[in-house]
């Protein structure tokens, strides 16, 4: 059995997220038509849109709601794929890519209207999403991406050096994409807000029950937990970056790079409308991204790449205190008490992982750091095949097999090894 680390006590989210609603482990047997493991945003949304439409769905979790990345991200919704839209055309195909990328860009909008609809409380503001180039070789890429998404007329706008210094407070940028769909939100009081409203739908979720193994049987699946059965027709795993041996080789199908966040107490509020005025997010296009915001509070959260392992270290997080201090000097001297991680789930091919390796069995995972839009919208993908919508209609291609990482068990030294030659490379380009 897959046993994960505690998660932090400084993560910020655990004492800023509303309550998660009342679950209990499974007590005995149970049966449903969807089985799902795994209670972030995917194994949530699938959830939710499943109970709309009146099929029957347990969730499983091996912890707590959102215990993983849902509840331990840089609260950022950002749009689009990791791949450029010409690359995603290439890959799939005209009419299949330009389908892909209108979801994909689009998955802001989605979050932010299940908020409204379900009233949940997470601090969600859609404030627009700046991805900002540092050097001339990553500013023709931010032109180059700008030019691919309108002529695809996705609603996006280059921003130059001036427009980059007035709406994030530094002078460090070459210039920028900007999509205003964007924004941010509390991640762990999105998905406890998810799941509020699934079991409110007719949803059961079942937290702190591992599941110990998954077979078939003739009506389906049968999941086997320390204190019962619970037998679908229908089974997912939704285990992303926390992804153990549940089911053969899919740990071995994603990475989990470890990333970092760090966070101050509210800053004056001077000093925090002088920093990221527009409350955009920010996530930079170095080889090794930094993200940042403000939150409602007035907070500075400050991520990347940290330490390849469990840290509660105030020093394996003092780089990105440094870099903060150094796009914002007016920031030296306050206290950064929060500070936390989570394991971002990348695969091979830098795409979302959505596959039926066997009967009426399905994995979904691996969102290559755009999960909250992307989870949340291949939930609701899920839930239109499980409700009868044609494999072909699926705007995201369902495969029947994933691919894996060839000498997987060294994935921490080329995790670190990528992120000390990307260090260097960026470091040329400044």
């Amino acid at each position: 059995m897959y046993i994960s680390p505690p998660t932090p006590a400084e993560n910020l989210y655990l004492k800023t997220a509303v309550p998660a609603p009342a679950t209990e482990p499974l007590a005995g047997n149970a049966s449903a038509v969807v089985g799902i493991v795994g209670a972030g945003y995917t194994g949530l949304s699938t959830a939710l849109h499943l109970a709309e439409k009146g099929i029957s769905t347990i969730v499983l979790d091996a912890s707590e709601i959102g215990w993983g990345c849902s509840g331990r991200n840089g609260g950022q919704v950002n749009s689009g794929l990791k791949a450029d839209p010409v690359e995603v055309e290439h890959a799939f195909g005209r009419e299949r890519g330009r389908r892909m990328l209108k979801l994909a860009y689009g998955g802001p909008d989605e979050v932010f209207g299940l908020i409204r609809r379900f009233d949940i409380d997470c601090a969600a503001r859609q404030s627009g999403t700046i991805r900002a180039a540092f050097s001339e070789v990553g500013g023709k890429a931010a032109a180059s991406l700008v030019s691919q998404c309108v002529e695809r007329d996705v609603p996006v706008e280059l921003l130059n050096r001036q427009q980059v210094a007035e709406r994030t407070g530094t002078t460090r940028y070459h210039s920028a994409w900007f999509d205003p769909r964007g924004g941010q939100l509390n991640p762990l009081g999105y998905a406890r807000g998810l799941a509020r409203a699934a079991i409110a739908a007719g949803a059961r979720i079942h937290t702190r029950t591992p599941a110990l193994s998954v077979h078939p049987e003739s009506s389906g699946w049968c999941i086997v937990t320390q204190t019962g059965k619970v037998r679908v027709e229908k089974l997912i795993i939704a285990t992303n970056g926390y992804t153990g041996d549940l089911w053969p080789r899919l740990k071995t199908a994603i990475v989990p790079v470890y990333s970092s966040v760090v966070a101050t107490d509210p800053l004056p509020a001077e000093l925090a409308a002088s920093i990221m005025p527009t409350r955009s997010v920010l996530y930079e296009t170095g080889r090794v991204t930094v993200y940042y915001r403000i939150d409602d509070q007035g907070r500075m959260l400050m991520g990347g790449r940290g330490k390849q392992a469990p840290s509660d270290a105030a020093a394996d997080y003092a780089h990105l205190v440094a870099y903060a201090e150094r796009l914002w000097p007016a920031l030296k001297g306050q206290r950064w008490p929060h500070r936390w991680y989570g394991q971002v789930a990348m695969t091979r091919d830098h795409y979302p992982i959505l596959a039926e390796p066997a009967p009426n069995a399905f994995v979904a995972l691996g969102y290559n750091g755009r999960g909250v839009a992307m989870a949340t919208l291949i939930g609701r993908l899920l839930a239109d095949r499980f409700a009868g919508v044609p494999e072909e209609e699926i705007v995201f291609p369902i495969q029947r097999d994933f691919q894996t990482f060839a000498f997987h068990r060294f994935w921490k030294l080329g995790v670190l090894a990528r992120v000390v030659s990307g260090r260097v490379q960026d470091a040329m380009e400044k």
